[in-house]
């Protein structure tokens, strides 16, 4: 229903969609002033640190596309229009992610696709079947840990109403850390997007593999390929979480 309403003025959703992919695009135009002064960046070079934006950017913009909407559930149970939600035949959490869905927001998706295309053709690397489908799982599974942790803050905002900004240094501010080399951050940052909020499993770690690049923590080869199990955890925990809070709610003023 809402892509139908979007496509009724088609001239609108085509700018809009620009307008979204521009204004992604600003943040790498910000990495490419940085190269303007500087032959690396933390060892890595213009394409490599293009590789690690278009990964993450695509991978948000998926999850963002998919689970967006729950940034304003807050706003639902702060006016009691959730409760609505909650009395129709049709599961909770499809409605908060289709209700005012917006697809102007592929526009992000093809921006950072198209800064991800530019970087591979760039990069010296023999782009082998295992590399090619390393960095489809990147994306992929990227995507599903930032759904996990959208689902996450959805979960959260049932208890902290106002926490929509809370759930947006995760997403947002976790795609801004992510486009710039680990080797620039102090290593217990690092630990802590590894072990604690596990976005170094987003594009850090399965990039640094497709570059034949070490960890700067030292972990074992094999934990560059965990991505998806990663993944899977960060949906499950978030899961749960959505489940609890769902479940605890007793309408506007709980």
């Amino acid at each position: 229903m809402w892509v139908r309403s979007l496509m009724t003025y088609r001239l609108s959703f085509v700018l809009t969609t620009l307008s979204s992919a521009a204004g992604s695009f600003l943040d790498y135009v910000a990495i490419l002033i940085m190269f303007a002064h500087v032959e690396a960046l933390g060892g890595f070079s213009v394409a490599e640190v293009a590789l690690l934006y278009g990964t993450t950017s695509v991978s948000l913009g998926l999850a963002e596309l998919l689970l967006g909407n729950l940034s304003g559930l807050g706003r639902r149970i702060r006016d009691g229009t959730l409760d609505a939600l909650l009395v129709r035949p049709a599961p909770l959490f499809a409605q908060l992610a289709a209700d005012r869905f917006q697809l102007r927001r592929i526009g992000r998706i093809g921006q950072g696709l198209g800064v991800l295309v530019w970087a591979a053709t760039r990069l010296d690397l023999d782009w082998s079947v295992g590399r090619v489908l390393l960095l489809v799982m990147t994306v992929v599974a990227g995507a599903a840990i930032f759904c996990g942790i959208y689902t996450a803050g959805g979960a959260f905002q049932f208890v902290a109403q106002d926490a929509a900004e809370v759930q947006s240094s995760f997403t947002y501010g976790g795609n801004t850390l992510l486009q710039y080399p680990p080797t620039i951050f102090a290593q217990d940052l690092v630990r802590g997007v590894t072990f604690v909020v596990p976005l170094a499993f987003v594009n850090w770690l399965p990039t640094l593999r497709l570059l034949g690049r070490d960890d700067p923590l030292g972990l074992p080869g094999w934990v560059d390929f965990m991505s998806p199990v990663v993944a899977a955890v960060v949906c499950g925990i978030g899961a749960l979480l959505w489940r609890a809070a769902v479940r605890s709610y007793r309408s506007t003023g709980s």
